[in-house]
C-alpha cells in the first residue's frame, strides 16, 4: 500500500521536527485512503516528551468532533524521533491502536509511513510506501 504526501507537507514536518530536535513533536493527518492532503501540529501532552508522544487530547477530539460534523478525516498521526529512526518504537506500538490509521514518523531527516494494525494479538506496523507529489 501506497499514500501520496506532498513535498510541501513533508517539508512542513521536517522543519517542524528539525525546530525542536530533542523531544518528539506531533500531530494529526487529514485526508483519505491514499493521500495527505493536510497536516496539523499538536501540542506534546506527554510526560517525557524526550522519550514520547501523546497528542494534545483537547486537539484530537476536536479533529473528531469536527470529522463527525463532515470536516475534514483523520486518516493518522504523526511525531517525530529525536533518536533518527523511523521505525516504530515499543513504545509506539504500546500505546497504538490497530485501527489502520497512518502513522508518519520524521527523524533524522528521513519521513516514513507505517499503518497500525493487529499482529498476534498485539499492536504492529506495516510500512506503508510514500509516494511524493508536487504542491
Amino acid at each position: 500500500m501506497a499514500v501520496e504526501i506532498s513535498s510541501t507537507l513533508q517539508a512542513r514536518l521536517l522543519t517542524a521536527a528539525q525546530a525542536t530536535p530533542a523531544v518528539e513533536v506531533c500531530g494529526l493527518l487529514f485526508g483519505d485512503e491514499t493521500t495527505v492532503v493536510r497536516v496539523t501540529a499538536c501540542a506534546n501532552v506527554a510526560a517525557d516528551p524526550a522519550r514520547a508522544f501523546e497528542i494534545d487530547p483537547v486537539a484530537l477530539f476536536a479533529a473528531l468532533r469536527a470529522e463527525r460534523a463532515g470536516g475534514a478525516r483523520l486518516i493518522g498521526y504523526w511525531h517525530s524521533h529525536p533518536n533518527g529512526s523511523t521505525t516504530p518504537s515499543v513504545t509506539d506500538a504500546a500505546r497504538a491502536a490497530a485501527d489502520g490509521k497512518i502513522w508518519v514518523i520524521v527523524a533524522g531527516g528521513r519521513i516514513a509511513a507505517w499503518r497500525a494494525t493487529e499482529q498476534a494479538g498485539a499492536t504492529g506496523f506495516v510500512p506503508v510506501t510514500i509516494r511524493e507529489t508536487l504542491a
